[in-house]
């Protein structure tokens, strides 16, 4: 067992079976053994690769969409520029390059980290020493912003409800042996979907998606939401454990493998639209990079490169955007608060 293992088995043996979301927690933000609060997960050294992390391309489209935000804002003379779960702070140092092609955005820019582990936080310092930190969005300032969250609803916890010949069940973890499983308990919760299957459920992520717009809603703003995920409420198990890029059980190493179940955009819309967000719009990750100008601007990295850089610059570009690979999975919600328009290519949709 790894530590975190027997910290759950004594739980479990005090408090009964671990519902799913209550274990993702733990797994990923446990203060000494959780995931997120002891390493740096990205790259070929760690367990996932993130999109900023493939190409600068990313990131840099990204800022011409938050360049199109600050102008939807009114230009206003500052604004919080937010990122939650900036992961190395790839994707801000790219968004900021773009940023400086104009004084006045990036000088009314205020860049605000939501970011909890320690780890990370550091190396976000290097690549955007002039960050401010904060655990959560309840502290974020009362200045127009700019939300960005690219790959952390995925990490949000779920819970997992199995409907059988007729019959509900709550998948749960247990203790057996030296180590953890998943068993099947008798539930009722209050499940009004129709079929079989599983179904997860996406209440703590729609609750915090809901207090997002919330906040938005106050301030006056946009979010940029892009995550893997189905574009509507379905059954189906999507939780996952990734370990050195491999696939694995979601028992099998509590604390030390990384933990995310797909994004249900339409639960996604739903806890925007509570939280006084009504214009919202949606496309794949694909489309949002072919609107954005993905590959004229590999084209013109492309003069600047050659030989296997070239090659690896186009295979990242590819990986992004194509729909066999990253350009369909991803989805890109942006949303925005009363009369702010959606930026392009949104807006014009």
């Amino acid at each position: 067992m790894t530590g975190l293992a027997r910290i759950i088995a004594d739980m479990i043996a005090e408090d009964g079976p671990m519902a799913l979301d209550r274990y993702m927690t733990l797994c990923l933000s446990h203060p000494r053994h959780g995931y997120y609060m002891t390493r740096d997960p990205f790259g070929a050294s760690g367990d996932f690769t993130t999109a900023p992390e493939i190409s600068q391309v990313f990131g840099e489209l990204v800022g011409v969409w938050v360049a199109q935000g600050f102008a939807a804002l009114g230009a206003p003379r500052k604004f919080a520029l937010v990122e939650l779960g900036p992961g190395r702070g790839t994707l801000m140092a790219d968004t900021l390059r773009v940023l400086r092609k104009s004084q006045e955005a990036v000088k009314a820019a205020q860049v605000h980290f939501v970011e909890m582990s320690p780890v990370l936080r550091e190396a976000q310092a290097t690549r955007v020493p002039d960050a401010i930190w904060h655990d959560n969005i309840a502290s974020l300032p009362a200045l127009p912003s700019i939300i960005i969250a690219n790959e952390f609803l995925d990490a949000l916890p779920i819970r997992q409800f199995e409907r059988e010949a007729g019959q509900l069940f709550e998948r749960r973890i247990v203790a057996e042996g030296e180590g953890l499983k998943i068993v099947k308990l008798p539930s009722a919760f209050p499940l009004s979907a129709r079929g079989e299957g599983v179904w997860e459920d996406h209440s703590i992520r729609e609750a915090f998606t809901t207090a997002l717009a919330d906040h938005l809603a106050k301030v006056k703003g946009l979010a940029l939401i892009i995550d893997y995920g189905h574009g509507h409420s379905a059954f189906g198990d999507t939780l996952q454990a990734l370990k050195a890029h491999k696939p694995c059980a979601i028992t099998d190493f509590p604390g030390k493998a990384d933990l995310t179940a797909h994004v249900d955009f339409e639960s996604l819309a739903r806890g925007l639209a509570k939280g006084g967000l009504k214009k919202t719009a949606l496309m794949t990750q694909g489309e949002f990079l072919n609107a954005m100008g993905i590959e004229q601007r590999t084209a013109v990295l492309r003069r600047t490169v050659s030989g296997e850089a070239e090659q690896n610059l186009v295979a990242a570009s590819t990986r992004l955007a194509h729909p066999s690979q990253m350009g369909q999975l991803f989805k890109v919600v942006a949303a925005a608060s009363r009369n702010i328009e959606l930026p392009y290519p949104f807006g014009a949709r």
